[in-house]
């Protein structure tokens, strides 16, 4: 009997931290879609709801982090178990990041919601949010359901997000340069822009970790990217 119960109990650690990270996941989507709906409709209190909700993420990536660590120190978990749980503490950590940058587009609300906007390009970064997003939930599901095949299909489609943000970004330099009244509305509309790509990104990274967790092997190192704003400058004014 005391080792049944033994069994069970770790069986229950392991439970908790795909629990956990459920929640922490679904937080985290809704935070991303609030604030980009209020940057949408200037709406500052649904802002301020979001950048009160970190608090949640912050919490759950730190239970999760205490639950492995002492999982690890009691149980000493070995091959798959030991990987879902180092797995567990990578997503748990990619997840309150993704909750931080929507702290942030919520906070450019707040800043910009006076400021005339040009609807065109607030349609562009619902669209990038969309996209990022659906990326999001569908890497959560890889997770649930521990499938590497999903986990490399979303990672093999980041550059899609990355071409968006490109996009974007050399619209938002050109109405910049064509009219300096735009320029600081366009540039949180490009930090805002720049957290939804790295929202992106870290599904992209959870993708990572779920075909690791399934599989037992690193995916390659280098992945497709289609960013090439690094490199991008302003526009001449007039300029095509």
């Amino acid at each position: 009997m005391p080792e049944a119960h033994t069994v069970t109990s770790y069986d229950d650690d392991l439970r908790f931290l795909t629990r956990r990270l459920s929640e922490m996941g679904g937080i985290a989507e809704r935070m991303v879609a609030d604030a980009v709906a209020a940057l949408v409709n200037a709406d500052t209190g649904s802002a301020q709801r979001v950048i009160s909700e970190d608090l949640l993420l912050d919490n759950g990536e730190r239970e999760i982090y205490d639950k492995a660590v002492l999982v690890i120190a009691k149980r000493q978990p070995m091959a798959s178990d030991l990987r879902e749980i180092i797995g567990s503490i990578r997503i748990a950590s990619d997840l309150e990041r993704v909750g931080d940058l929507g702290k942030n587009i919520a906070k450019r609300v707040i800043a910009v919601h006076t400021m005339a906007q040009p609807r065109k390009l607030v349609r562009g970064l619902e669209h990038l949010a969309e996209l990022a997003l659906t990326q999001l939930k569908e890497v959560l599901d890889a997770f649930a359901t521990r499938s590497p095949d999903l986990a490399n299909s979303i990672r093999e489609r980041d550059e899609e997000i990355d071409a968006i943000y490109t996009s974007l970004f050399r619209e938002l330099l050109t109405y910049m340069m064509e009219d300096p009244r735009n320029i600081t509305a366009c540039t949180h509309l490009l930090f805002c822009a720049k957290n939804i790509e790295r929202i992106g990104d870290h599904a992209t990274n959870i993708a990572e970790t779920v075909y690791y967790v399934a599989t037992g092997e690193q995916l390659a190192a280098e992945r497709p990217k289609d960013d090439d704003t690094a490199t991008m400058v302003a526009p001449a004014p007039g300029s095509d």
